[in-house]
């Protein structure tokens, strides 16, 4: 499994966090009904409690899905609005495990 990070600032003056955050739902819906990729991607958005980080964590079951995800065009939709909202920096961080829990 292949995890990744996005971090970015909520920079949008004037935006709707209410707006992002539907739009946040959506992309995740999609995800899940896509036939070809789902259950094979998990995805979750979280934002720090104080302040205006917004944290994203991608976990791709292998490497054919990530290539699938990469041609649907709400991902790239998805992918501009989020530099978009960042302010045009988003940092997407691959993570490597080193131990976890057993429980999912």
């Amino acid at each position: 499994m292949k995890r990744f990070l996005i971090a970015y600032n909520y920079r949008l003056d004037g935006g709707s966090r209410g707006a992002w955050h539907r739009q946040v739902a959506d992309f995740i819906e999609q995800l899940d009904k896509d036939p070809a990729i789902g259950g094979r991607i998990r995805y979750r958005c979280m934002k720090a409690k104080e302040g205006e980080f917004y944290y994203h964590l991608a976990e791709v079951a292998d490497d054919q899905a990530f290539e699938v995800l990469r041609e649907r065009p709400y991902f790239k939709r998805y992918t501009e609005e989020t530099k978009r909202i960042g302010g045009g920096s988003v940092d997407v961080t691959p993570l490597e495990t080193i131990a976890e829990t057993s429980a999912r």
